[in-house]
This record gives C-alpha cells, structure tokens and sequence, in this order.
C-alpha cells in the first residue's frame, strides 16, 4: 500500500509540472520506516554553531537546515526515492559537485539568486541509504565549492546524527 501511495505522489508531482520543493519530499517521508529526519529550529542552529569552529563556519549563513536519512526496503523504494531527488535537483537547481566512487554517491546542486547560493541540497547515497542535507541561507559560490571538493558535507551529515541528544527539547536539563 505504501508503494501505491508513493508512486501515486510521484505521479500527481510529474502530471501536474508543479514545482517539486524539499518541504515536499522531507514531508512525504520524515514518517516512513527506518527514516531518521530533522528540521532545525532557528535556536537549535546556534547549538550547532558552538559545537566547534568548522561547524560554525559551515552553518555561518544558515537560516534553514533539514536533515533526512532514508533507508529503502526494496529496488522499487530505491528507484522511487532516486527519481523524487531528481525531481527536487533538476528544476532551479544546478549540480556543481558530483562525485560516484563505486557504491557511493555524492551530488551538490544549488539554487542561486544574483550570483548568491541562496539553497544547497547534498544527496549522499551509500549502500542503498539515502542522506540528504538541506541548507536555506546566503552562501558564497567558492565556500560551497571547497565544502563539497573536501567532504565537509559529509561531515556536517554525520555530526548532525552523532549530537542527537539536541534535538531532544522535551528531556529535562540538569543545572
């Protein structure tokens, strides 16, 4: 049923020739199985900043960050999800960074607006798990260049996971 319904969306998205957007797909998955997802909140931005000076200089001009990790079941999900990224990156989108080493994926693709990266979206795609990293701010073209030449979207993905204890806002905190 699952399938029906996401190849039914994929659909409506394609007859329609309606923009497809990150709020669209992070919202037609962040409740799939095995997803891990993350919209951070303005002030959870500052946290991040302060976990040390390369994460501040990479979320610096940040005013939107999503994170999403998916982990398709099956070839058909594989496709499907393959297809709405493409979706999201062909339209006002420019890939700058591709990068295939065997298994493993990299795109970068921005939307620029007078020649300022205004939104990055990173699609990292290892051993059939999909990440894909959503950034709204100001950029500079060469900075955004150097972090994908350097891996540091990479690193960004995984930090973002390894300080989970973050986004946790209903815990109690211990003074």
């Amino acid at each position: 049923m699952k399938k029906i319904i996401l190849m039914l969306s994929l659909f409506a998205c394609i007859a329609c020739g309606s923009y497809y957007s990150m709020n669209n797909f992070y919202n037609a998955h962040k409740n799939d199985a095995n997803v891990t997802a993350v919209e951070v909140p303005r002030f959870m931005l500052t946290l991040l900043k302060g976990l040390s000076p390369e994460m501040n200089t990479a979320l610096q001009n940040v005013n939107n960050l999503r994170y999403i990790q998916l982990q398709p079941n099956s070839l058909t999900e594989q496709s499907a999800i393959q297809h709405e990224i493409n979706l999201l990156t062909n339209e006002r989108f420019t890939d700058i960074f591709r990068k295939n080493e065997g298994q493993k994926r990299t795109l970068v693709s921005v939307r620029e607006q007078n020649e300022v990266i205004r939104e990055v979206i990173v699609h990292l795609n290892k051993n059939q798990q999909h990440t894909v990293l959503y950034l709204n701010g100001r950029f500079s073209p060469k900075r955004i260049q150097e972090f994908a030449e350097q891996g540091k979207f990479d690193n960004l993905a995984q930090s973002i996971t390894q300080h989970n204890s973050l986004w946790n806002t209903t815990a109690p905190t211990s003074y």
